[in-house]
């Protein structure tokens, strides 16, 4: 089949693979269509160009083609399928030569594959790195975990969660669903100092439960004796991973070290549960490299259809 440009959602086989794995949600038709429902703007135009062996999915915003997702609130980008050539021709070929387009989020080996499809159809471009994500690999056991992340945060870890203990009684997680477990979470959020709680407006507060209803997010919520929701993380699973996205802890708790504890139980939740990934998804803060991460590099590929080789 010769690649074509659709803006129909339904037409398109969302059922080819990533083009790199390890990419979570955000490749997926659901949450790239709760994405574009909550996020787009009113001039945006959808350009999905598919192939039987690939998929581009992509807006245009004025002159600028980019992937589906702004790179604030999706952590990975990539294609789907992995022979990009069909459809990247097809781009080109209803390209305006002023279009600019600008490629991130893109992790390896997915970044070369994008730049080797458009020097094929003769588009210059340049990749940079200019995003990380941090990402544990997960060892088989909680206690190997520990080990693994070293004798001082290890002490950090146990002594924090023994600091809830006296404060809070014994910890636990609890799986919340539904909208209003949502609300409760958003609101939570909300007690955030500075831009972390004014992050969380209502609008993304609606998109939050639009991927929760739709695109398969999940929401555990860290609890002492009482049953009171002390933090929160809002996250998605795979057969191989956790994807912490958001997570938020209230303030009025913060002497029992609740963020710091949430982590430590959902990382031991996602080992129980036989997943190899602990992911942080962007953002290079200390904090997840002391519990074990890993950089992951994003690239972000750039040029204009109209410069040719």
């Amino acid at each position: 089949m010769t690649a074509a440009l659709t803006t129909r959602w339904d037409t398109l086989a969302f059922d080819l693979p990533p083009t790199v794995p390890g990419t979570g949600p955000f490749t997926s038709r659901t949450f790239l269509e709760t994405w574009w429902e909550h996020r787009s703007e009113p001039d945006d135009a959808l350009l999905l160009v598919a192939a039987d062996d690939a998929l581009l999915p992509l807006l245009r915003r004025g002159d600028l083609v980019a992937f589906l997702g702004e790179q604030d609130l999706t952590d990975y980008h990539s294609p789907r399928g992995d022979d990009l050539t069909e459809v990247m021709a097809s781009l080109v070929d209803v390209a305006d030569p002023g279009w600019r387009f600008s490629f991130n989020s893109i992790p390896e080996p997915a970044a070369s594959l994008v730049t080797e499809a458009l020097h094929a159809t003769g588009i210059e471009s340049t990749a940079t790195r200019h995003q990380t994500a941090a990402v544990v690999a997960l060892p088989p056991t909680y206690e190997d975990w520990l080990d693994a992340i070293g004798k001082k945060q290890r002490h950090e870890v146990r002594r924090k969660r023994r600091r809830f203990v006296e404060a809070l009684g014994d910890p636990r997680l609890e799986r919340m669903s539904g909208a209003d477990a949502v609300a409760a979470f958003a609101a939570m959020h909300r007690l955030s100092p500075g831009d972390k709680g004014m992050f969380m407006t209502r609008a993304m507060e609606a998109f939050l439960k639009g991927l929760h209803h739709r695109a398969g997010a999940v929401l555990d919520t860290l609890c002492g004796d009482d049953g009171r929701p002390v933090a929160a993380g809002f996250g998605f699973e795979d057969g191989g991973g956790y994807y912490l996205y958001n997570s938020a802890f209230d303030p009025a708790a913060g002497a029992a070290s609740p963020g710091v504890v949430l982590i430590d139980m959902l990382i031991e939740q996602a080992i129980s549960s036989a997943r190899t990934v602990f992911d942080f998804l962007k953002g290079d803060e200390p904090y997840k490299f002391r519990l074990g991460a890993e950089e992951r590099p994003l690239y972000e590929v750039t040029g204009r259809f109209g410069d040719r080789r």
